[in-house]
């Protein structure tokens, strides 16, 4: 199975993933993490963000190939992208699963703000820029509030992959 997890920076995706992943025994890719490895220095370009992606799916093909769940956690702000992984992946509805992490937004600034020591440079800046062009998830998917409890939504979520 490889899982989705997408939405705008600070509303609580890494965090997520970090909890899901022990659970159902799942590898995390993490945009932010990869796009470090590759750019010293970032410039979050389109082709850096193509990049990133593109050796998201590799990877997350070859996992899914060897049979290790993996969670994808990136933005994915753009619906052409959620579909062209989809597409690239091969996969069925029941072994690709989208989790869209939402908050109010006075929450997502809160937690950019307070970050220290963090793959992702994302700032509220940031945010409202991604928070225009961001498009709505309209494949099938859950959508997770990370202002309620976690292990509530940990259940949630697993609940919504069975």
């Amino acid at each position: 199975m490889i899982m989705i997890i997408c939405g705008l920076p600070g509303v609580g995706k890494s965090t997520l993933a970090n909890k899901i992943a022990p659970r159902i025994n799942a590898v995390i890719l993490s945009s932010d993490k990869i796009r470090k490895e590759i750019f010293q220095n970032p410039t979050y370009s389109a082709f850096e963000r193509k990049l990133v992606y593109d050796i998201m799916t590799i990877i997350a093909k070859y996992l899914n190939d060897i049979r290790i769940s993996c969670i994808l956690d990136a933005t994915f702000n753009k619906e052409e992208s959620r579909v062209t992984i989809k597409e690239k992946l091969g996969l069925e509805d029941r072994d690709f699963q989208i989790i869209e992490c939402t908050c109010p937004e006075n929450i997502a600034i809160s937690r950019l703000e307070s970050r220290k020591n963090d793959y992702s440079d994302a700032t509220s800046e940031i945010y409202y820029k991604m928070k225009k062009i961001y498009e709505p998830v309209s494949l099938p998917h859950i959508t997770i509030d990370t202002t309620i409890p976690i292990e509530t939504n940990i259940e949630k979520v697993l609940k919504y992959i069975q």
